[in-house]
């Protein structure tokens, strides 16, 4: 009986020296992407919750859903916007453009605006640039949090559509395109007739011909299988991708000053991580491409590509949209 009692008691101080030691969060944070769970920026976010909870104490727990289980891109920052969600994976200039009425981000997004990775991030963060965040997170309600590489975007078309090699051959070529206006006007600069599609679609409308092919970093198009129903890689390295994960401002000003060091301190080991899986994969991935998919890589006239988009550019909306010269400035920092 005294021993029944003895471990009783023993199992009662233990739950509770446990109960004790459980840490209530402050701050549950839902981060939403339409990434799948294998993709690069899946598993950085996995990384960031995993960081900032160590960092904090457990105080800020993150909770990552991917394949966009709480909405698709429009769809959750819009969410962040009115502060029904707490974090977006998928922000991109192109989506601040579009959605926040600011135009002028559309140039971070242009084809061959970024002549590499160390320039993008020299431009993006630049004073130029990080004015335009704040701008963005008064007038919107998205405060960007960091700058994430989500690699260089190539051609995948469908055996239908034939080799592609210079702008000419993309002539009434549907090519995907996300659905806002700086990618819709990329697809033009490249010389192909642009559709605007979810993610979540563009598998079954390449499979069934609804469309000749998309655009993403090689990463991506392994992740969601793209190559499975796909023919053609053709090299244009036409955009240096990024993604910019944000937060809702007022939650973001909300939180104690040493909750925001957290959190970007976390971003920062995250940006790191993710980079450095899409720069591996990049230089791995076209040779499993030929072997195990049977895919044909192209190095297309990349020359000619580059003068086809400047001379779309070159016409005079975008001055009127990103101001005067901007494509070019960008160029040149």
């Amino acid at each position: 009986m005294r021993k029944g009692i003895l471990v009783l008691a023993l199992v009662l101080l233990v739950g509770a020296f446990i109960f004790a030691e459980e840490v209530k969060p402050d701050y549950v944070l839902r981060f939403n992407t339409v990434a799948a769970p294998t993709q690069p920026q899946v598993l950085a976010m996995k990384k960031f919750a995993e960081i900032v909870e160590e960092l904090s104490g457990g105080k800020i727990k993150v909770e990552v859903y991917h394949s966009g289980q709480l909405g698709d891109q429009k769809t959750a920052l819009l969410a962040v916007m009115r502060g029904d969600l707490e974090m977006a994976g998928d922000g991109s200039p192109s989506w601040f453009a579009d959605l926040g009425g600011m135009p002028e981000f559309g140039a971070f997004e242009a084809a061959y605006v970024f002549r590499d990775l160390d320039h993008m991030y020299r431009v993006m963060t630049s004073k130029m640039v990080q004015d335009l965040f704040d701008k963005l997170a008064k007038k919107t309600g998205l405060r960007v949090l960091d700058v994430w590489y989500l690699g260089t975007r190539e051609l995948n078309l469908t055996k239908k559509a034939g080799p592609v090699r210079k702008p000419e051959d993309l002539k009434g070529i549907k090519l995907r395109m996300p659905n806002n206006k700086t990618f819709l006007d990329m697809g033009r600069a490249l010389g192909a007739t642009p559709t605007p599609m979810g993610f979540g679609e563009v598998y079954l409308a390449l499979k069934t011909g609804t469309i000749d092919g998309q655009d993403n970093p090689l990463p991506t198009d392994l992740a969601a299988k793209f190559v499975e129903v796909t023919h053609y890689i053709v090299l244009t390295d036409h955009q240096i991708g990024m993604i910019c994960p944000v937060i809702n401002e007022k939650l973001w000003q909300s939180m104690p000053e040493e909750y925001r060091v957290y959190i970007k301190k976390a971003m920062t080991v995250a940006r790191y991580y993710m980079n450095e899986m899409v720069l591996e994969q990049e230089a791995k991935l076209l040779k499993l491409f030929k072997e195990k998919y049977g895919m044909e890589i192209i190095v297309p006239d990349k020359e000619a590509f580059m003068k086809h988009a400047l001379e779309y550019y070159n016409q005079p909306e975008f001055d009127k949209l990103w101001g005067e010269g901007m494509y070019e400035k960008i160029q040149n920092m």
